[in-house]
Order: structure tokens, then sequence, then C-alpha cells
């Protein structure tokens, strides 16, 4: 069940995705204009509601010794979808998968690897899963931000500090 997000609640999702790691919840508490438990207690509850479902790590694989990150662009029978992207997830390398509301072109794998042998193996496994490979492309670099509508009103945050 969904449930409206307030102001505390958008600013405290803005400050997580920006970084999870290394913002105290007092930090955030400051620039919601909330105490830190009320931060603490809030984070919790998005938590409980499945609003935040987990905290991943940005993780620069090429540094990590696994230098080709390649993105497939596959094609599922819409009814078989499902089927398909947990088959995918078992698959040694993949390390993300979106699925897409259109017909063609549906799911997007993102896999690693350290050789061209790695990503062969995956190419292959992908054939064998039934999936059409419609395009792969090596990636470069990844770059995500946090979503920018969780603004948060400053002057409603200064209001709550001072009552």
């Amino acid at each position: 069940m969904s449930r409206g997000l307030d102001n505390v609640d958008q600013g405290i999702l803005y400050h997580l995705q920006r970084d999870a790691r290394n913002t105290t919840t007092e930090e955030i508490a400051e620039t919601v204009g909330v105490s830190a438990s009320t931060v603490r207690n809030r984070i919790s509850q998005l938590e409980d509601d499945g609003i935040i479902r987990g905290y991943h790590p940005d993780i620069d694989y090429e540094a990590a010794n696994l230098p080709l990150s390649v993105l497939f662009v596959c094609t599922a029978p819409a009814t078989e979808q499902a089927e398909f992207v947990q088959q995918i997830l078992a698959v040694q390398g993949v390390v993300d998968v979106r699925e897409m509301l259109v017909g063609k072109r549906n799911i997007y794998v993102e896999v690693v690897g350290t050789s061209r042998q790695d990503i062969t193996r995956i190419t292959d496994t992908l054939h064998d899963s039934g999936v059409t490979i419609e395009s792969s492309e090596i990636m470069r670099e990844r770059h995500s931000q946090p979503f920018d509508h969780f603004h948060f009103s400053e002057e409603t945050a200064e209001e709550r500090r001072e009552s």
C-alpha cells in the first residue's frame, strides 16, 4: 500500500539517495528541521512500508578488476517476462536487470566480467534462456543521481526548528 510522502520524508529520501553511507541522521535532521530520532523513526517506517527497499554500494567495477561492463537490450514475451528476469538474475556476472513496459526491447541486463570469455559465457546463457538479444553495448561509465523532485521546503524545515 502506498502512502503520501510529506516534506520530511522527501528530505530524508533525497539525502539517502545522495549518500546513504556517509550522511548521518543528525545531518539530515538539521536540514529537514526535525530531531535525529525522528529521522531514524521515519527511515524505519519508510523501510517497513517498502519505500526504502535497500542500500546498494556504487561499485567501480574496473577498479575491482572487472573491467568489462556490458548492457544487453533483450526481448522476452511479455507474458513470461517475470520468469525470464528470474532466470537472468541467476546468471553469474549479471548485476542489474530492468523490466520495461514495452513489447520489444523490454529487458535491460547489465553485466560485468573480467574477460571476453566471461562476456561470451553470459551472452550464450542469455541466448539459451530464450530471450532475444536485440543489442549489446560496452559501457564506459554509469552515472546516477538522486530523484530531483524530492525537494523539501527550507522554510518549512526552518519553521519546524523554531517550534
